[in-house]
């Protein structure tokens, strides 16, 4: 039977989850919260048979499964009441910004024994598992450190607007909001990191969020991670995240576009047929669905989330 499902936030990200769980078999929605009019009947109007709630409690306790999609401070208290009544959770990240809060929540949710995963997007994709392989059989020889750039014309994008606390610094910015997903990715394939160095820019007004990043990274053996983050300039997104090694380099731009390279230019990988964002996102799900059974799953788990968000506040912070 479909896994009944709830979803707590009806922005950008909520109604594009929403959007994939119609078209999976292994889902039900069938009740929405959000505290916008406006979301609730956009979502409403996607999903006609999922009830708009009076409250998130009112959803929670309609289904099996909650997917929150809310923002980070609102995120911990969801999170746990689903969990005390023993529903299945799926977190958007970042998993929070307060790291004493975080820690708690990953205490609770592992003292509840409730399935619970975070929605780092590529966990589950096919470019993040076959980087894996590779590493791991040898194929690109040994590895010698990891690049990522991430560059926007602005921030928030044009399609994130709507999203107002994504420009703030208490809850928003592109180093919670996208680095996260290269930070996960990186410690699923080197290990765990730690903060070398960072250097954060942010704009006049305190209450902004940062404008640019330069940081490196290192593994307990020293394999390095270089960051190089920027907002402003006419410029389409790029968003790219490279493996080198010392026989090959696998290069993924845009979370899905794979490449290789043996020394040579950068030979893109032809990819599953099907829109790459809908091919991740179903596989998102379907090891959310072996998670809710129990199942072994290539989710991010929360305190892999955690993880990264200790990496994450401390480059925000800056270290010299």
């Amino acid at each position: 039977m479909a896994v009944r499902t709830a979803i707590i936030g009806l922005g950008i990200m909520g109604r594009r989850m929403l959007e994939h769980m119609l078209r999976h078999e292994g889902y039900a929605p069938v009740a929405m919260w959000d505290p916008s009019a406006e979301a609730c009947a956009a979502a409403a109007e996607m999903a006609p048979g999922a009830r708009i709630t009076a409250s998130a409690e009112e959803a929670i306790a309609e289904a099996d499964l909650v997917y929150l999609a809310c923002p980070p401070v609102p995120r911990k208290a969801y999170a746990l009441a689903a969990a005390e009544a023993g529903k299945a959770v799926f977190l958007e990240k970042p998993l929070g910004v307060d790291l004493a809060e975080s820690e708690a929540l990953v205490a609770s949710l592992t003292a509840a024994g409730v399935p619970a995963a975070v929605n780092f997007t590529q966990a589950a994709g096919e470019a993040l598992a076959d980087v894996s392989a590779a590493a791991q059989s040898g194929a690109m020889g040994a590895l010698a450190g990891v690049d990522i750039v991430v560059t926007y014309a602005a921030w928030p994008r044009d399609w994130q607007v709507a999203a107002d606390w994504l420009r703030f610094r208490d809850e928003g910015g592109m180093t919670r909001e996208v680095l996260s997903h290269f930070l996960f990715f990186t410690q699923r394939i080197l290990g765990p990191l730690s903060v070398v160095v960072a250097h954060p820019s942010y704009p006049a007004d305190p209450a902004m969020c940062e404008t640019a990043l330069l940081a490196r990274l290192e593994t307990a053996e020293g394999v390095p991670v270089s960051i190089l983050a920027s907002v402003g300039g006419a410029q389409p997104d790029r968003q790219e995240f490279t493996v080198k090694g010392t026989k090959a380099s696998h290069r993924v731009s845009n979370f899905s576009e794979a490449a290789v390279s043996d020394g040579g230019p950068f030979v893109p990988v032809p990819a599953k047929p099907g829109e790459r964002r809908a091919v991740a996102l179903r596989a998102q799900l379907d090891d959310l669905l072996l998670a809710i059974a129990g199942k072994p799953h290539r989710l991010a788990t929360p305190q892999e989330a955690l993880n990264v968000q200790r990496l994450v506040e401390e480059m925000l912070r800056g270290k010299a």
